[in-house]
C-alpha cells in the first residue's frame, strides 16, 4: 500500500457516504456514463486476453465488463471498502494512482476513470499519469476520464437551485478555478477542460491523444426528468441523449456540455524504462 494520502473527503465521500456502483447502475445519467465508456473503451481497447489495471477501478463496475470481454484485469483504489467488492470480479489491491504497486512495462492497458477528478495538485495529475505511462508496455493505451469544467453549472440547473445564493456562489468558484473544495455534498475535486486534459496526457509522453465526450450534451435533459415527480425519464429520451453523444463527437466545441470527459492516448512503441 502506498504511504501518499487522499483528501480526507475523498475516504469519506467513497468510504461511508455512497455507492459509486449503485450511482453507475441506477441513476440515470450514471448508466448513460456506463454504457458510453464501454462503447468509447472498446473502439480503442487491443484485443482480449490483453492485460488492463483498473486504477481507481472503486468497486469493480468496470472492471466487470472488461473481465466478461475476456480480460485479464487487475484493480487499484485507495478505499478499502471497493476492493474488498471488487476482489470478487478480479484481483485487486489498495493502492493510490500516483504510486501503483504494479513493476515497469507490465500492462496492455491502464485505464484511471477516476483518479483525477480527486487530484487538483497538477503534480499529483501528472505523476499519476507519469505511473500509468510506467507500467503500461511500450504500444500500450493509457485511458483516463475526467469531470467536465462546466458539469456543475448543468447539474445544478436539474437540481432547480443553481439560482440559489450557496450553489451560485459554489459553482461560479469552480468556473473560476477548477476546484470544488469538498465542504458538502462531494469531494474535493478538480474539473478540467477538454484541451488541459489532452495537455496533460501530451505532457506525461501519449501519443495520438484524443478526447470524447462521455455522455454527451443532452445528459443534463436525462437528469433533469430524473428529477421531476413521475417515473423519470422515457427509455426514449435515454436513447436520444446517447444519440446525440455520438453525434457530438465530430464537434469538439459540443466537449464543454458533456458530464465527463474520456481521453485516450498510447505510449510511443519505442518506449524503454
Amino acid at each position: 500500500m502506498s504511504n501518499l494520502e487522499l483528501d480526507p473527503s475523498v475516504m469519506r465521500f467513497y468510504g461511508e457516504t455512497v455507492s459509486e456502483d449503485s450511482r453507475l447502475r441506477s441513476s440515470a445519467d450514471g448508466r448513460m456514463e456506463l454504457v458510453r465508456t464501454q462503447e468509447l473503451l472498446r473502439r480503442f481497447l487491443p484485443p482480449a486476453p490483453a492485460r488492463v489495471l483498473d486504477v481507481g477501478g472503486g468497486t469493480g463496475v468496470h472492471a466487470e465488463w472488461l473481465v466478461m470481454d475476456g480480460y485479464d484485469v487487475a484493480l487499484v483504489d485507495p478505499v478499502p471498502r471497493h476492493v474488498e467488492a471488487a476482489s470478487a470480479v478480479c484481483p485487486a489491491v489498495v493502492g493510490d494512482a500516483r504510486d501503483l504497486p504494479e513493476p515497469d512495462n507490465t500492462f496492455d492497458v491502464v485505464q484511471l476513470l477516476g483518479p483525477l477528478y480527486h487530484l487538483p495538485d497538477p503534480a499529483d495529475r501528472q505523476r499519476a499519469l507519469a505511473e500509468a505511462f510506467r507500467v503500461v508496455k511500450p504500444g500500450g493505451l493509457v485511458a483516463a476520464a475526467a469531470i467536465n469544467r462546466y458539469a456543475s453549472l448543468f447539474e445544478h440547473v436539474t437540481y432547480a437551485h443553481l439560482h440559489t445564493e450557496r450553489i451560485h456562489k459554489s459553482v461560479s468558484t469552480i468556473l473560476k478555478t477548477a476546484v470544488y473544495d469538498g465542504a458538502r455534498g462531494f469531494t474535493l475535486s478538480y474539473f478540467h477542460r477538454a484541451e488541459d486534459l489532452v495537455a496533460e496526457l501530451v505532457a506525461a509522453g501519449l501519443e495520438g491523444v484524443q478526447v470524447f465526450g462521455i455522455e454527451g450534451p443532452a445528459w443534463s435533459l436525462v437528469k433533469a426528468a430524473e428529477q421531476q415527480p413521475g417515473e423519470g425519464p422515457t427509455a426514449e429520451l435515454i436513447a436520444s441523449a446517447m444519440e446525440a453523444a455520438r453525434m457530438a463527437e465530430p464537434y469538439p466545441e459540443l466537449l464543454a456540455a458533456s458530464s465527463h470527459l474520456l481521453a485516450v492516448g498510447k505510449v510511443p512503441p519505442s518506449s524503454t524504462d
